[in-house]
């Protein structure tokens, strides 16, 4: 009989995050500077990031070493558990063979402290006190005032207004560990009184929210800010589910032919699949499908431009190279908050574009669907990030079956929606409803976008 779980001990965890830069086909699209349009140099960026996360962010190194500080609090809930889905594959009839990566089990309740640990290690190094942020759904939010704690720094969330009344209960836990959280726009900053002073009823966005937060930064003397996806050096952190999950593979005996994630800012989906794109991009598994799904009501990369456009909503950020709605779109209030983002990390809008992944967008009705179906066969409740990548996958299971084919998919079940229960209970009830993609608001954001060279 095969196992139902593939463990690695704590010697077996990985020691080094995998950097995919020196790896690219073609080189990244550099920063630009908002002002100057030239890119950006160490020094512009030191007002907000301590220098170690700088240089991780243009690092040409392919490994870097985890400090033993961050790797001592990883060990507490790392390495996680790659778990095969037998009884999703009896309920499915499928032939295919589904694993999914586990980040649930810790604290916080998703794949976020891989980099919030990482993040407030690096500020406390550099004698920063306090650190400002935004949270969609709160599980940055919470990862972030979870790291903090363990390293005696502040916490200033600014939560999209949406989601902090939808999940109360992500407020709390933040505010459990020591952070102090407002709604999204808020009175806290002149961005936030600004929309506020436009659309007193706005239910803001990740884009709002991290303009409240760069803001904030730069105004608190021994602040930093702190980003929980879109980032090199984020994306770098998380890179060690995928390294734990070829060992795992391998230890399965099997290789993935589909690897599929969520994506909101990319880095619970880039954390999975870059470890093993490296083998797509030297030709030893040319026919390896890396799939992502978001939210039909932010189809950021299927429906976006590649262009450059600020992070945040007041254009506060440097300039990325993302697929992009436009940093002015507000999208609709889905219960998926990590999902509600205009842009996509540069990182994985360069490999789309160079045709290396695929991207779906889903409706929030079917994706409650498939993630009831998840629960009711595996047990565990997927967040609604989750849930979407959950869509694809029962969607390539099926095809599996049709097609008669018998193929190794991948997923990464990044967090887990016992704080969401709410949004459940609507779908459960028949309540819930699903939202179109927003045409005619998304044309006016990208009227808006900073005209830019290389758009």
């Amino acid at each position: 009989m095969e196992p139902t779980k593939y463990m690695l001990t704590e010697k077996e965890m990985p020691t080094a995050w995998y950097n995919i830069l020196p790896d690219l086909p073609e080189p990244l699209p550099p920063v630009l500077h908002p002002g100057t349009g030239k890119p950006v140099t160490p020094d512009d960026l030191k007002r907000l990031f301590p220098m170690a996360l700088i240089m991780q962010e243009f690092s040409p190194e392919r490994y870097i070493e985890i400090p033993e500080e961050v790797l001592a609090v990883y060990r507490t809930y790392r390495p996680t558990n790659l778990h095969r889905a037998f009884r999703l594959e009896k309920a499915l009839g499928t032939p295919a063979r589904i694993f999914y990566k586990y980040e649930g089990v810790n604290a916080a309740g998703s794949h976020k402290p891989n980099t919030a640990i990482a993040q407030a290690y690096y500020n406390k190094k550099e004698g920063v006190k306090r650190l400002a942020t935004e949270t969609g759904a709160g599980q940055w939010g919470s990862a972030l005032a979870m790291g903090c704690m363990f390293f005696g720094l502040e916490c200033k969330v600014y939560m999209v207004k949406a989601s902090y009344f939808q999940k109360p209960y992500r407020r709390i836990l933040m505010e459990t560990w020591g952070a102090q959280v407002v709604p999204s726009p808020s009175q806290d900053t002149k961005a936030g009184r600004d929309i506020l002073a436009k659309d007193p009823e706005s239910p803001g966005s990740l884009g709002i929210a991290i303009s409240e937060a760069v803001e904030d930064a730069a105004t608190h003397e021994g602040s930093h800010y702190s980003l929980g996806s879109v980032l090199n050096h984020v994306l770098l952190h998380q890179t060690i589910i995928g390294e734990e999950a070829m060992k795992q593979m391998e230890k399965a005996g099997h290789y993935p032919d589909i690897i599929v994630g969520c994506i909101g800012g990319g880095s619970n989906f880039a954390g999975l699949f870059l470890p093993f794109l490296k083998d797509k991009i030297k030709g030893k598994r040319p026919n390896l499908r890396i799939i992502s799904a978001e939210a039909e009501a932010c189809p950021h990369v299927t429906k976006g431009v590649y262009a450059y456009d600020f992070g945040d909503e007041a254009g506060l950020t440097p300039l990325l190279k993302m697929c992009t709605l436009g940093h002015t779109f507000v999208p609709p209030p889905v219960h998926a908050g990590g999902l509600r983002y205009h842009g996509m990390a540069p990182i994985i809008s360069h490999l789309y574009k160079l045709g290396l992944i695929e991207a779906r967008a889903e409706y929030q009705v079917p994706v409650f669907e498939a993630a009831v179906k998840f629960a009711r066969a595996e047990g565990y409740v997927p967040a609604p990030e989750s849930a979407h990548a959950i869509k694809v996958v029962i969607d390539e299971a099926i095809r599996c079956k049709e097609e008669g084919k018998a193929k190794n998919i991948l997923f990464n079940l990044s967090g887990h929606g016992l704080l969401d229960l709410a949004a459940y209970d609507q779908y459960l009830a028949g309540k819930l409803q699903d939202y179109e993609y927003p045409v005619e608001k998304v044309k006016e954001a990208l009227a808006a976008l900073p005209k830019v060279a290389g758009s």
